[in-house]
């Protein structure tokens, strides 16, 4: 597994490797408002994961995720970790954990 010393070097990579698209998070999808898509949590899989502690506090670290969907769409979601974080739904809790498929 790649280690990317910055959150810029990894999404400059990851969009290298066809993560073009950028996603937001809600509390029971993800969406591509460009796209105008939204996709439920059977609907995609996460890839990879890499965390980013921010320079001056832990409190400014985030977390990116490369995420595939079902219909072979590529694309990255950034999100805080830990203090600020989305309150999100069980099921995108679970669906946002690493599996065995998943690159850390």
């Amino acid at each position: 597994m790649t280690t990317y010393e910055s959150l810029s070097v990894a999404l400059k990579a990851l969009k290298n490797k066809g993560y073009t698209h950028d996603f937001n998070l809600h509390s029971e999808w993800i969406e591509c408002p460009p796209l105008r898509l939204r996709l439920a949590p059977e609907e995609f899989h996460v890839d990879e994961v890499h965390r980013f502690e921010g320079m001056t506090s832990p409190d400014d670290s985030s977390i990116l995720f490369a995420i595939s969907s079902t219909s072979g769409l590529k694309g990255v979601l950034v999100d805080a970790y830990g203090v600020y974080a989305n309150a999100i739904s069980p099921i995108m809790i679970q669906k946002l954990r690493i599996d065995s498929q998943t690159k850390r």
